[in-house]
């Protein structure tokens, strides 16, 4: 019995760490699209900024860098949520974590990136859109890992009960 405990212990962190990826993935997707439509006046690739030189970054293999780049540091971020906060039920709880990121990103990462304006000199709809998109990723991670974490809890429950 301990041995499948550890097993799926392994395979649910694992299971945090390939959401984490995906939905670095698909969220900096739709920013890209967002960004190409002009909802938002910050171009994903900005990621990039600090550590190249050229105008390859706005290049294909620039893009799929940056968005390879969003999936990587979302594991990351998707392993804060698992040793956090998995154990809340609320989608709610995402959310926040989402918007935490926001504000992290805008206020303290904003001298990192040159060309991001401070926060309160982007227009509304960068902001926004910025919003939407830190609260619908941390939606996405952070109900997938409570979500996984809690029919985790209740099958074991159940087994140990029978």
């Amino acid at each position: 019995m301990e041995e499948k405990h550890s097993n799926h212990r392994v395979s649910f962190i694992s299971m945090a760490l390939v959401t984490g990826f995906i939905g670095g993935i698909l969220w900096s997707l739709l920013a890209y699209l967002c960004y190409y439509f002009n909802f938002t006046k910050i171009e994903p690739n900005i990621l990039l900024e600090p550590f190249t030189v050229g105008n390859w970054r706005g290049s294909w293999i620039g893009i799929i860098i940056t968005i390879i780049m969003y999936g990587i540091i979302s594991i990351g971020v998707a392993l804060v949520y698992y040793l956090v906060l998995k154990k809340f039920k609320s989608m709610w709880v995402g959310i926040v974590y989402g918007l935490i990121l926001y504000l992290v990103v805008f206020f303290i990462l904003n001298p990192i990136f040159p060309s991001m304006k401070p926060f309160f000199k982007n227009d509304h709809n960068t902001l926004i859109t910025s919003a939407c998109i830190y609260a619908l990723y941390g939606l996405f991670v952070g109900y997938s890992i409570s979500y996984e974490h809690n029919e985790f809890k209740y099958f074991r429950e159940r087994k140990l009960n029978e």
